[in-house]
């Protein structure tokens, strides 16, 4: 799965047949990689509980692109795995509990809007 280029200006995401990344297909890296890659700091980066690493490279390469990028607390996640190495690895620049990452995701979004506006 990739942020890609769509008619118009735009993007889409794009599924994809390529190999898996980190043992996965889909992955997370590939899609942050082009979020940070096509959309730079206008991006916002999750990464929520799971297991594993996949994601972290890709959110840190956000995060460098200027995106915004948010990670769950270890108390709200079911196995910290990929949270944790994203933290490990400074790609998270926000931790909040999954309780509250939406209101500061959507918080995120209105801000940007505002910016575009001015």
């Amino acid at each position: 799965m990739r942020v890609a280029p769509a008619g118009g200006g735009g993007f889409r995401i794009a599924l994809d047949q390529e190999e898996p990344v980190n043992r996965h297909r889909p992955a997370v890296d590939p899609l942050f990689d082009s979020a940070a890659r096509h959309l730079g700091k206008n991006a916002i980066g999750v990464i929520l509980t799971g297991m594993g690493k996949d994601g972290a490279e890709g959110l840190l390469r956000m995060r460098h692109a200027g995106a915004v990028t948010f990670g769950q607390d270890e108390a709200s996640c079911v196995v910290y795995g990929m949270p944790r190495e994203a933290f490990r690895i400074g790609a998270v620049a926000h931790v909040l509990p999954l309780s509250r990452l939406a209101e500061k995701v959507v918080e995120c979004l209105q801000s940007q809007a505002e910016r575009a506006i001015t």
